[in-house]
């Protein structure tokens, strides 16, 4: 008797019956049928908006204390968690050794998938272990069925490490979510393409990577309304919002700006406080350093 398959139950291997005829269909149709199809994300998402938001609180609470965020996952799953460690950083000041990422394979399945490595939990282990986790931190594992041995292996060791633990998943009820403070389950339904997982399920948990770790940063101080006054200035298109941030809260003009980012070596929050507060350079990154939330440091203002 043939054994049956253990990853048949899985939600993300189910079988979409509106897609059967996919391959018959004209490029619009196919186009139009995953269109309606994606509408299963948002509702997903939607479902899952307390468990964002109680995620989201955690990794301020961890930024505002120093500590890291650590993403963790294989395949699809691991490529977004690099990507969300690659560009907190420029988009919100931080420290590029505040958001790390691992990966099953390591770096070279960044680019080149490598099948097989999700499949080592010891792998998971090992990788975590590497990156040193600490109570002090936040891992967000992410596995879109939920089971993925490489994931939970890196749960496991930043569970024994003290960390907080996030999972994201497309499965309900799933392994990883036994791991972890806040799980986060999005359930989009079949993808068009049985176990595709970069579709829907990477729709919907990119998404929630988007919101869990943007809604953080706003808390943990590094907007100023919807400004983003953490921006690092290291290129002309970023020197030039730099200018347009710090004339829209200021009311300075172009000219009288640019002179003002100067004075601050273009630190956007510093140029800020020195214009408003009529503090030297030196006092306002003295009193970043106790107090990064520029509204806090303005009276509210």
């Amino acid at each position: 008797m043939a054994t049956r398959s253990k990853w048949q139950r899985l939600a993300t291997e189910a079988v979409n019956p509106r897609s059967r005829g996919i391959d018959t269909m004209a490029p619009d149709d196919i186009v139009e049928m995953m269109i309606l199809d994606n509408r299963a994300v948002l509702a997903a998402v939607q479902r899952e908006k307390p468990h964002i938001a109680r995620g989201a609180e955690l990794i301020a609470d961890v930024i505002l204390k120093g500590g890291r965020i650590i993403f963790a996952g294989a395949g699809t799953s691991g490529r977004l968690g690099v990507l969300e460690a690659a560009e907190l950083p420029p988009t919100f000041g931080i420290d590029p050794a505040t958001a790390l990422a691992i990966m099953a394979g390591g770096a070279a399945a960044v680019h080149r998938a490598k099948e097989g490595v999700e499949d080592d939990f010891k792998a998971g282990q090992r990788a975590m272990r590497g990156v040193r986790p600490s109570r002090g931190d936040v891992v967000i594992g992410i596995s879109a069925s939920g089971v993925t041995p490489f994931v939970r292996g890196a749960l496991v060791n930043a569970r024994a490490a003290k960390a907080r633990l996030i999972a994201i998943t497309c499965a309900p009820r799933s392994e990883i979510a036994d791991f972890a403070d806040v799980s986060i389950e999005l359930v989009v339904g079949p993808e068009v393409i049985a176990g595709s997982t970069r579709l829907k399920a990477g729709t919907a948990t990119k998404i929630a990577l988007n919101m869990l770790t943007t809604a953080a940063m706003v808390r943990a101080g590094k907007t100023y309304g919807n400004l983003m006054v953490d921006v690092k200035s290291n290129s002309d298109k970023l020197r030039d919002r730099a200018r347009r941030i710090t004339t829209t809260v200021t009311g300075l003009d172009d000219d009288a700006a640019d002179a003002l980012l100067r004075r601050a070596r273009w630190n956007v929050k510093a140029a800020i406080l020195m214009q408003q507060t009529g503090v030297t350079r030196a006092d306002a990154l003295s009193r970043l350093r106790v107090e990064p939330r520029l509204r806090q440091l303005l009276g509210g203002r």
